[in-house]
């Protein structure tokens, strides 16, 4: 793939003018207020798995409006009586939560790992998912995206936004978990979900976001036409009344909005040749961290460019450098607290 978007040097300065609702801030108190009604965990379930070191557990925590979210749980073995830091995980879009055995980083890492499933998903690819999306909608576009998505109150976006943000909640009622050493972490719809759950939920101490969906969503719409962007553009070729509800709807999940509040130290990546979530979408929305909050990141952000790379971005490279960056904030985070 060439070089589409902006160059680097107008990335890195990119700031678009792109206001949020009126009412974006009462919109989410008022949709988290009402999903923690509900506990956050409903079930802890140990995990018979041939895995020695790494300790599982099959997780269901209340998601939105207290809808039953899987999540595996898992954990160094032979460290039960230790507080250790924590990393909550959102995967890409189309997969699901798989097996144990999928996902091993973090735990070998020596970070206690939740991974949430993705209500709805999981039959695009990896091993699947055991989450199903009980709310119906209107017609939709193949995919979740579309669903509900003229009005935010209907949006998928909306449950599976306040699942992410809930996630954080469930991890911090599990054994063994260091509440001043959570991070929230994904790549591409992950990391679109990382970074309103680091908005969201003042547990969230740190932010990892490698590719994310969801950043600057209208621009990403107009120059792109892969999935799962097209899926709205799609949806709109069809529905040709509605674009005036579905852009003011989408409003309220776009990544730049909930960057301009979080105000915890961020590591966000950008692959220059990513049609999927293209560069100037996920620079719009790193370059406006902290922008509306209380604490002021900009001292330990850091994003990572890949050239030459796509939606893989650096791949195993970048999860070494998500390993060193996140373990140099929480020494500092524990120097500070000891």
């Amino acid at each position: 793939m060439a070089l589409f978007d902006l160059p680097l040097s107008e990335l890195g300065q990119y700031r678009p003018q792109l206001p949020a609702p009126a009412d974006f801030d009462e919109f989410w108190r008022r949709t988290l207020a009402g999903a923690r009604e509900h506990s956050p965990l409903i079930d802890v379930r140990p995990v018979a798995t041939a895995l020695t070191l790494v300790e599982t557990f099959d997780v269901t925590f209340a998601g939105f409006d207290g809808q039953p979210i899987r999540a595996w749980y898992s954990r160094p073995a032979g460290f039960a009586n230790a507080a250790l830091p924590a990393v909550v995980e959102y995967l890409g879009y189309g997969r699901g939560r798989g097996l144990p055995v999928d996902r091993l980083l973090w735990p070998c890492a020596g970070y206690v790992h939740l991974l949430m499933d993705s209500r709805g998903q999981g039959s695009q690819y990896g091993t699947g998912g055991h989450t199903p999306d009980p709310v119906g909608s209107d017609p939709a576009t193949p995919g979740v995206l579309t669903r509900g998505i003229r009005n935010p109150e209907t949006a998928y976006l909306r449950r599976i936004v306040t699942d992410a943000a809930r996630a954080v909640d469930a991890v911090a009622e599990l054994p063994g978990v260091d509440l001043d050493r959570i991070a929230v972490v994904g790549n591409s719809q992950g990391g679109g979900l990382a970074i309103a759950a680091a908005a969201l939920n003042p547990r969230a101490r740190a932010l990892l976001a490698t590719v994310p969906f969801l950043c600057h969503i209208r621009r990403s719409m107009d120059i792109t036409d892969a999935a799962p962007y097209a899926e709205i553009v799609q949806y709109l070729s069809v529905h040709r009344d509605a674009a005036a509800d579905v852009t003011r709807s989408l409003g309220y999940f776009d990544g730049v909005h909930f960057a301009r509040r979080v105000g915890v130290p961020a590591q966000f990546a950008a692959g220059l040749r990513d049609t999927v979530c293209p560069p100037s979408g996920v620079f719009a929305a790193f370059n406006q961290l902290g922008a509306l909050a209380a604490d002021d990141p900009a001292r330990a952000t850091e994003m990572v460019v890949y050239p030459y790379n796509g939606h893989e971005h650096g791949d195993t490279v970048q999860a070494q450098r998500q390993i060193d960056w996140l373990a140099g904030v929480f020494d500092v985070v524990r120097a500070a607290a000891a």
